[in-house]
């Protein structure tokens, strides 16, 4: 079997085995035993446990972004609002068709320190840029101003995203919420506020 096929299957195993078990409690004969090889012939390839970890982290990081990414793209020329369905639906789809990877994210990577909470906030960091410059574009091109402030919507986005996070948890503890009931449950709330930004109808707390 070429190697790059084996690695994945190794990745796959370990995937499963830390976002059910923890990074702490899951032990490398698991994972070789799941992945059908050899605990040495795991250690050849991946060289320990935290190298093994953080190989998991990086591919699960990469392939949420891409999800997301091509959610949005796919509705590339419709209105911002259905752009950020797509991608809503998109994130919400990748993380319930794999919730052992956005356990090993969200619940294991930021609790383990450095490097691997490092990896997550790179990730997390890409995810916020992106939604950032949909809603300035949308809030821009409402408003007439090629000029309004990135910081006029960046804390909205920022609130989305971690609204998203913690949907996807619960979508995730509960079968019965499907990834579209979470995404509509999260544009139902934002779009009102994120809506009123592009028509220039903001809430004054005064």
């Amino acid at each position: 079997m070429p190697r790059a096929v084996r690695e994945q299957q190794m990745l796959d195993a370990a995937v499963r085995i830390f976002g059910r078990r923890g990074y702490r409690a899951a032990s490398m004969d698991e994972i070789a035993e799941l992945a059908g090889v050899s605990k040495p012939l795991v250690y050849l390839y991946l060289n320990s446990k935290e190298e093994l970890f953080g190989a998991c982290v990086r591919r699960e990081a990469a392939a949420l972004v891409d999800a997301v990414r091509e959610g949005v793209g796919a509705a590339s020329g419709e209105r911002a609002d259905r752009q950020l369905w797509g991608g809503l639906r998109a994130f919400f789809a990748h993380t319930a068709e794999r919730p052992d990877g956005w356990a090993v994210l969200h619940g294991q990577a930021r609790t383990q320190g450095e490097p691997f909470a490092a990896e997550v906030a790179a990730m997390r960091a890409e995810v916020l840029a992106f939604v950032t410059s949909l809603i300035v574009a949308a809030a821009r091109e409402a408003h007439g101003d090629p000029l309004l402030p990135e910081r006029e919507v960046a804390g909205l986005a920022r609130a989305l995203v971690g609204a998203a996070e913690s949907l996807a948890d619960w979508a995730g503890a509960d079968a019965s919420v499907s990834g579209k009931e979470a995404a509509a449950t999260l544009m139902r709330f934002a779009w009102a506020g994120l809506g009123g930004l592009l028509e220039g109808r903001g809430w004054d707390p005064a």
